[in-house]
Parts: C-alpha cells; sequence; structure tokens
C-alpha cells in the first residue's frame, strides 16, 4: 500500500507564492508518475501538473508558466512550486501517484489553497 502525505497548503495574496510537498511511502515501484490536481467547490477535479520518474512534465494550460513541478525520486517526494497565484487557483490540492507497472493510482488526503484578491 501506498501512503502520500502532503504539506505547504494555506492562505496568500493574489501574485504571491506557495510551495507545495508531497511524500509518499509504502511499496512504490519505480516507476510511476506523481502530480497534482485541484477540486474548487462545485468544480471537477482537474490535472494541474504531473511528472514522470524519468522528469518528463505535463502541466494544464491554465498554470503553464507559473507553476513549477519537480521531484526527488531517492525521497519519493513531489513538490509543486506556484507562483503568481490568481484567486481562481483556489482549490483543494490533491496529490497523486500512478504506478507505471500496475495501473494503480493513490491520493493523498489534500491541502487547501487559498488565494485573496
Amino acid at each position: 500500500q501506498v501512503q502520500l502525505v502532503e504539506s505547504g497548503g494555506g492562505l496568500v495574496q493574489a501574485g504571491g507564492s506557495l510551495r507545495l510537498s508531497c511524500a509518499a511511502s509504502g511499496s512504490i515501484f519505480s516507476i510511476n508518475t506523481m502530480g497534482w490536481y485541484r477540486q474548487a467547490p462545485g468544480k471537477q477535479r482537474e490535472l494541474v501538473a504531473r511528472i514522470t520518474s524519468f522528469g518528463s512534465t505535463d502541466y494544464a494550460d491554465s498554470v503553464k508558466g507559473r507553476f513549477t513541478i519537480s521531484r526527488h525520486n531517492a525521497k519519493n517526494t513531489v513538490y509543486l512550486q506556484m507562483n503568481s497565484l490568481k484567486p481562481e487557483d483556489t482549490a483543494n490540492y490533491y496529490c497523486n501517484l500512478l504506478e507505471g507497472s500496475t495501473g494503480s493510482g493513490y491520493w493523498g488526503q489534500g491541502t487547501q489553497v487559498t488565494v485573496s484578491s
């Protein structure tokens, strides 16, 4: 079983920055994709950014140029640096790990990000 623990959310003014972290523990296959999704009230969960264990990245159009995803494979940790935050970035942010071997997916408990205008 895999556990994901997020940290780094909070309240920030528009234009500010936050850095989210997600640490994975348990039986983790080395080839995987880790990512961040977000869900605002009344909206569907959406992909923010993801990164493979080989370092390939994928971003939602709404965050390109403002957010940067990175990972430390030895620590099984993924980061999301969020700059130039906007009120529309307000959501609960969830960490996700997708195993390459089995296709199994795991979710963290979520961390709230609130951007005030």
